[in-house]
């Protein structure tokens, strides 16, 4: 599938790998309207495809992302309806965004280096992978600007649980690796984005040996599992571990541990 026309996002497609780099480094990697689109319309453009297997984010230049654009929100004029209803749509659009890529079939992995904060904060408690340098500044300042992180929250308190991201949310605190690894926002802490960069290679080794499909699977059953009662949950999750087994992957899967060999989607094309 052709991947979308962006203008700030850039987006390299490598083998089974879509590497996407946040591309505003003037304006410290700031979402705007633009990049927020372009994030959403990436993300579904690929859903489908399953020769992209795993979506890398970044930020070019200093910082991962160092929020919201604060100037295009000084634009909105509460006392003007219209108005009202655009800084609406234009958070529930960011909204969006964390949904669409929290519910990606694709792994997700996220380097973040310089400022992670507001909104790329929501971003990195929603890849499956993150990846963080020791002096990496991540946190929800949103309520010193007068305003509740109203879209991240939801998926904060996913990742690190109510207690935590109230403190955060009601203390406007930026955290850094070692305290950011400690409450299961990140995965791995690392000196540098260079070192960043060594580490993505070695998890993408990992996850290029597991089969697309299983993963998919895996993270639905994960994201189903926050709502979702128990047994209802494991009947499902008996259909498609059923499902798995005797389809393609599970198949050749089982078929190759036999036969010490790589599976077919572990092969090094990088596609499924």
């Amino acid at each position: 599938m052709a991947l979308p026309e962006t203008t700030a996002l850039a987006l390299d497609r490598q083998d089974g790998v879509l590497h996407a780099t946040l591309d505003r480094p003037d304006a410290g990697n700031a979402l705007d309207a633009g990049l927020i689109d372009d994030l959403v319309n990436t993300f579904n453009a690929v859903r489908d495809d399953r020769s992209v297997r795993v979506v890398v984010l970044r930020g070019a230049g200093d910082h991962f992302c160092v929020g919201a654009d604060l100037n295009a929100l000084a634009d909105f004029d509460g006392d003007d309806a219209s108005a009202r209803d655009e800084a609406t749509a234009h958070s529930r659009r960011f909204g969006e965004l964390l949904e669409t890529v929290d519910a990606a079939p694709q792994a997700v992995i996220a380097l973040a280096d310089g400022a992670a904060l507001g909104g790329s904060f929501g971003l990195l408690c929603v890849a499956d992978i993150t990846i963080v340098t020791t002096d990496t500044r991540m946190g929800m300042p949103e309520a010193r600007l007068g305003v509740p992180a109203a879209q991240i929250l939801p998926f904060v308190v996913a990742r690190i649980g109510a207690a935590e991201t109230r403190r955060l949310g009601i203390c406007g605190h930026q955290l850094k690796g070692g305290e950011a690894a400690r409450l299961g926002i990140a995965h791995d802490v690392v000196d540098d984005a260079e070192a960043g960069e060594d580490r993505i290679t070695a998890v993408l080794e990992d996850v290029l040996a597991c089969a697309p499909g299983a993963i998919a699977e895996t993270k639905r059953i994960v994201r189903a599992a926050r709502t979702a009662e128990p047994a209802a949950l494991l009947d499902a999750g008996a259909e498609t571990f059923t499902d798995c087994l005797t389809g393609d992957e599970g198949r050749d899967g089982v078929r190759a541990f036999f036969d010490k060999r790589a599976p077919y989607w572990a092969q090094g094309d990088g596609d499924a």
